[in-house]
Order: structure tokens, then sequence, then C-alpha cells
């Protein structure tokens, strides 16, 4: 528990005059030390801090940090973000992990242009509070899964609560039985299904038989019953409808041929702590028009998912927590753009919200960094995944294997590389552990093992790692403690330098941060930071904490030192040609050193898989410059991308969009 302050002494009652020059000066604090009144001290000592940080010399070393004023009607719970190809940002809110919300059916999101910082609210159909989210080739946003019901822990449960399976054995009609249906036990105990839930037609299958004597018989047709899972609660309060045994339950109110087709089956019903339950909804963003489109559900429900682009345009969505709590098993599957539908992916088991890179040669790689739900002794370890085969290949090395939830990971800049650093992270759910360590694979190695990278400055949960157009990568704010407990939110941020492989100091943010927070580079350079949910707002852990709703916007070093003078892309296509080539016009071809392909984030809960930054090969004339693109798209994923040109002191251009198919 932390200390108390010490009483604050009186202010003596004639104070001596202070000239501006004096309280913004060294000297200044020196004098109001010498007068024994901490209060006006640390006063003094802020406003010289201010002072320090807003000189042209410190911000052209460490950069800057700036208040994003919002207008009340568009703050929201940042939980999720998305940069969009129009140049705006998408936030999502969902129901911002409030109750109150959900049970209304009051869902946000807000769109932020950023050039001109105003904001929109956008029609949210669904509940989108720890969706999944992937970029798409055509530039639209995938945003699938959400909360169905909200958790209640341990001593919240009054009814006994778990799965129904409900079967069809009727092959010519499917069965849509509303929220709210009984299902009644041969003992009479009933239980309330909580969400509307559809159950498939039964499938016919007909096989070929023959006799002793080799003759065919006739056609043999067999029904194979449709099921599909409801979570029920127990009609009554208590534990007397708890049951751990398999049932044939009757739905009441089903008459005739439907009653004799259609019945339920009760899985482990209890009145356990029950955790959220996902939902199997898809939505397509189109940054045009600015709407969600729907677009065919999941087969399964999902909350907490991951989604990650394919080299060939799809999207595979892995792991989360399904439609009565439980976690995904490894019912893995694929959504294709082109038929907005999804087919059964490679089956494998993965922590909730797992951090998975597509590399090139098309494995994805999994540092074993992840955000929540999961045993501790299953789906921990890193390694490459082989979706056409389904087999996984472990990587060793790695320190502090067992604080690898809630860290940050990267594909370090540039792609070409194929390095992959895990950055902080603590102990497997509401554990106070947290670790300063950092670690890089390079896995273009035969066999590639984790490396021990810089340390971070301290112990770090939620850390927000952002790709820099110079090869960089910023990284800010998280805490020392779970959920920022006890007052442990980290007002750090650095710059990591893989080629140098260490750290350098940035300019302090203002603004604390921890879980559902989010980082991500601007087309103009910048980085806005969004978000934090502690659970307390105090040291001692009796004030419960707040949504941080202030945004934040970080301005690097280079912008303050040659932001009137730096490289500018001008007239140029939106696409490459049929070479992988685009070609921009430059009235200083001269100050474009290096071109580096950008692709937008979709980030939450420090999950970030979509951020990648590739190596161009660039020519130049006297009046433009041309950037090729490589044709691996294991390396280079179809879709939308920000182009930035650096000079020889990494300055970036402002980000010209183009399209990669």
């Amino acid at each position: 528990m932390a200390s108390q302050p010490s009483k604050k002494p009186k202010r003596p009652k004639k104070k001596p005059k202070v000239t501006k020059k004096t309280v913004l000066g060294i000297g200044g604090v020196a004098l109001l030390a010498g007068l024994n009144a901490p209060a006006v001290l640390g006063f003094a000592g802020e406003r010289y801090h201010e002072y320090k940080i807003a000189q042209p010399g410190y911000r052209a070393k460490y950069g800057s940090w700036s208040a994003l004023d919002i207008p009340k009607e568009f703050r929201t719970n940042a939980i999720h973000a998305a940069l969009l190809h129009t140049g705006k940002v998408l936030i999502v809110a969902g129901s911002g992990n409030e109750q109150k919300k959900f049970d209304k059916g009051s869902f946000d999101t807000v769109l932020w242009d950023p050039r001109t910082d105003t904001f929109k609210r956008i029609a949210t159909p669904d509940d989108f509070f720890c969706a999944g989210h992937a970029q798409l080739p055509s530039g639209r946003l995938l945003v699938a899964g959400g909360t169905a019901r909200y958790e209640l822990l341990d001593g919240e449960v009054e009814r006994a609560g778990g799965g129904m399976r409900v079967k069809n054995e009727n092959p010519d009609k499917a069965m849509r039985l509303k929220k709210g249906t009984r299902f009644r036990s041969p003992s009479g105990v009933e239980y309330v299904s909580r969400f509307d839930v559809t159950v498939p037609r039964a499938r016919r299958t007909q096989k070929i038989t023959y006799n002793a004597a080799g003759v065919m018989r006739p056609w043999v047709t067999k029904v194979v019953p449709s099921e599909s899972r409801v979570f029920v609660e127990a009609a009554e309060a208590g534990p007397g409808s708890i049951t751990a045994r398999q049932a044939q339950y009757e739905i009441v109110g089903l008459k005739g041929e439907d009653a004799a087709n259609t019945y339920g089956l009760s899985e482990k019903i209890t009145m356990d702590k029950q955790d959220f339950q996902g939902i199997r909804a898809a939505y397509e963003f189109d940054p045009k028009a600015e709407k969600y489109v729907p677009v065919d559900p999941m087969d399964k429900a999902r909350w907490y998912p991951t989604l990650v682009g394919l080299d060939d345009g799809r999207v595979l969505a892995v792991s989360g927590l399904d439609d009565v709590g439980a976690i995904d098993p490894g019912d893995n599957e694929i959504y294709d753009p082109r038929t907005r539908k999804w087919t059964p992916g490679p089956k494998r088991y993965f922590p909730t919200y797992p951090a998975l890179f597509l590399t090139q040669g098309g494995k994805l790689f999994y540092p074993a960094s992840n955000a929540g739900y999961g045993p501790a002794t299953k789906g921990r370890a890193p390694g490459l995944w082989d979706l056409e085969t389904n087999t996984f290949e472990k990587v060793p090395g790695l320190t502090d294997a067992d604080e690898t939830e809630t860290s940050a990971s990267v594909l370090l800049p540039p792609a070409q590389d194929q390095k992959v650093m895990i950055l902080g992270g603590g102990g497997v759910g509401e554990s106070k552990k947290a670790t300063r360590r950092t670690a890089v694979v390079d896995l273009k190695k035969d066999n590639p093992v984790f490396e021990p990278g810089p340390d971070l400055p301290q112990g770090t949960r939620y850390l927000n790692s952002v790709l820099m157009p110079d090869d960089t990568v910023f990284t800010t704010n998280g805490s020392a403690d779970y959920r920022g407990r006890s007052g442990s939110n980290i007002l750090k941020a650095q710059f990591y330098d893989p080629k140098a492989n260490r750290f350098r100091a940035a300019a302090d943010p203002k603004v604390g941060r921890n879980y559902h927070s989010e980082a991500l580079l601007l087309p103009d350079g910048r980085i806005a930071t969004f978000g934090s949910d502690p659970l307390y707002d105090d040291q001692r852990n009796t004030k419960l904490g707040h949504f941080e709703q202030r945004m934040e916007i970080f301005t690097p070093p280079a912008l303050h030192r040659n932001g009137k003078n730096r490289p500018v892309l001008g007239d140029g296509p939106q696409e490459t040609d049929s070479y992988g080539r685009a070609t921009f016009a430059t009235t200083h071809p001269e100050r474009v050193s290096k071109a580096r392909l950008m692709r937008p984030s979709a980030v939450t809960h420090t999950t970030d898989v979509e951020q990648r930054s590739i190596d161009l090969p660039l020519s130049k004339d006297r009046t433009s410059v041309t950037i090729d693109v490589p044709n691996d798209r294991t390396l280079v994923p179809p879709g939308w991308y920000m182009l930035f040109v650096t000079d020889t002191t990494g300055t970036p251009s402002e980000a010209k969009w183009i399209q990669v198919r």
C-alpha cells in the first residue's frame, strides 16, 4: 500500500515577489525550495517542467504530446481503433464495457478525421465490444464477433445456467426458437433461453447396400439430426436447478411433428461464474459510405477473437469465448470477401486475442502474446503454424514464458527481415506479475530461437507499440499491475531501434493508459493514443475506475526538427501497375532516401496483427520517384497501404494511399 503524503505546512502570509523569468528558470526553483513550502515547490516544478518540454531543443530530441479536444457528444470508450484508407479513424466501443449501455442496446462507433479533428457518430447494429477486426483488400474493415452477454462473477449468479443443445430431426424444416423459449426436463424443471436460436433442417444421407449375391438393394435413406446451441438459465432461482446429467428436454409450446422432431439436450448447468458470451455477427465497414454492411455470420460465436488477413485476401478468425462463455476449442474459420461467407479453417487452440503474424511463405507466427482467457498450461508456447498441414513448430528461447499475457508484439520493420519482437507482459489472469523482458526472433533462420532484447524500464503490461516510417518502434504507456491496479500506470514512452537493438527515451505522455487502450500511426506521421479501463482510480484501490475518454497525440522528434522541410510526394497513382510499380512527382527527389509501404492498424487489447512495414526499392529522376512493390503476397498482403518516403535523417513525408491487389 502506498504511503500517505505528509501534511502540507502553512504558507507564509507574505510571499516574495517572483518574476515570470524566475518562476520558469532554475534559479526560481532553487529560490522556492528555500521557502520550505512543498505546495509552492510542486507548482513551480510543474511550471518549469512544462517550460522545459515546450522548448524546441527538447521537442527535437524527444518529441511532444498534445491533447485533442473532443466535443462531449463524441466522447466514447475506445475499445477498438482502426485506420481507414480515407485517412479517418474508426473508434469502436460497442457497449464499451458498460453493462447499462448493453442492457439498453446502446452501442457506439465514432469516426474521427485527424485532418480536420471532426467527428461523426456511426449507427452500430450490434455490440462489437471485444470483437475482432481485419483490413480487407477492398479497403473495407471486417468486424466479427462481440458481446452477447456480460459476465456474472462468483456470488452474483442467482440462477443455474449453461448450454442447451437443440436438436432438429426434420429434414424439411428449420426451426427458429425465440429468446425466452422454455425447455422442460422429465422431472418438470424448466430452463429459459436467453437468445434466439435457429436450428437448421436435418440432413438426409443415402447409402447403397448389396445382398450376399452382390445384387444392389434399394437406396437406404438416413436422417442425421442438425444441432445448434443456446445459453439457458433456470426459471427458478437457487441451486435446485443445478444438473450435471444429460437429459432430453421437451420444448414448451411445440406441438405435433415439431414437438416430436425438436428437443433439447442439456449440458452441464451450474451456478459457477458465468463468463462473457460471444456473438456470431459479422459486418464489413464501408469507409466510403461510412456504414456497417452485414455479411454472413460466423459459424461460431466469438468474444475476444483475433482476425488475421491471409496472403489471398481471406481472413482467418481464431479463438474467442463462445455462446455459452466457454473458450473455443480450436474451431477456427475463414472469411472470403468475394463470397462474404465463412468456411471451416484448420483446427488449433489458442488463448483469446492471440497475436498471429503472417510470415513470408504463408505460415503464421504466434509469439505467445495474448490478452486473456484460457488455462495457463495450454496454448502459451510460441511457434510457427503451417495452415496447409496444420502443424505447429515450437520456437524456444523465450524467458519469462509465464508472463506473455497482455504483452505487446510486432513484426519488426522492415518486414523483409522477418523478425518478431515481444515486449513486456504479465502473468495469467489477475496476476500481479509483470516483466521487463523483450525478445526478438529471426524467422529466416533454419532453427529460429528467441534472443534477449533490451529490458523495458520496468515490468509492463498493456504496452502499445507502433511501427514508424523510419523503421523504429514507438512504445508507450501500460501499467505495472493488472489493469493499472494500485495506481500503477506507467507514464513513459520510448523508441526501439531494431538496428542498434536498444531503446531511447521519448517525451512522457500525460494520460495513463492500461487495459482497453490503443495507439496507431496516422498518415501525417503522428501517433494517436486512445482509451484505458483501470480497475481503480487510486493507489489504495478503494475508488472504482472510470474509462479514460481523453485522446493524446504524439508528434515525433523528426517532425519538430524538420517538419517544415520534410520530403513531399506529389501526384501519383492509387494503385501499382502490372509490374508492381508506381511513380510520384516530387520537386526535390534528392531529399528522398528510403520508401516504406505501411499497412494501416486495426488494434485492440494491445493486439495489432495488421501493421507491417515493407522496404521498397526506389529509383529517382529529376522530377519523380518510382517505387517497386514486391509481388510476394505473403510479404505484402493485398489491401490499402500508406506510402511514406523519408530523408537521410529519418524525417517522413506525409503518406500517400496506394492499393496493392
